[in-house]
């Protein structure tokens, strides 16, 4: 697949984000429109990564002839792969629990 087309699924994804959580309603209060942009800032890291490591799988990992004739090492690149997703994972679990409302009482 060209890069172009890696640009384009990117470019797509990050719209789709900002699309859909940057519609807060007007009544919210400052606290809560900065949550929902962090929120949204850290869901937008978590797409960057998940791109980042798909490309590395798809150029690093299965590429055959490699660049300019040199092979990556398949363990650093699956390493990197993985610190990726996990960095994904972790970005998308913190950036969904600001989209939560806040509890009132949440001592009791």
């Amino acid at each position: 697949m060209p890069l172009t087309n890696w640009i384009f699924i990117l470019f797509i994804a990050l719209l789709t984000i900002t699309f859909i959580c940057t519609r807060s309603p007007a009544n919210w209060s400052l606290q809560h429109r900065t949550r929902r942009r962090t929120g949204t800032r850290l869901l937008a890291q978590a797409v960057y990564a998940l791109w980042a490591a798909a490309l590395l799988a798809a150029r690093g990992l299965f590429m055959v002839d490699g660049l300019n004739g040199l092979t990556p090492n398949p363990q650093i690149v699956l390493a990197m792969i993985l610190l990726l997703l996990g960095c994904s994972a972790y970005w998308l679990v913190r950036g969904g629990r600001l989209f939560k409302p806040l509890r009132l009482f949440e001592a009791c």
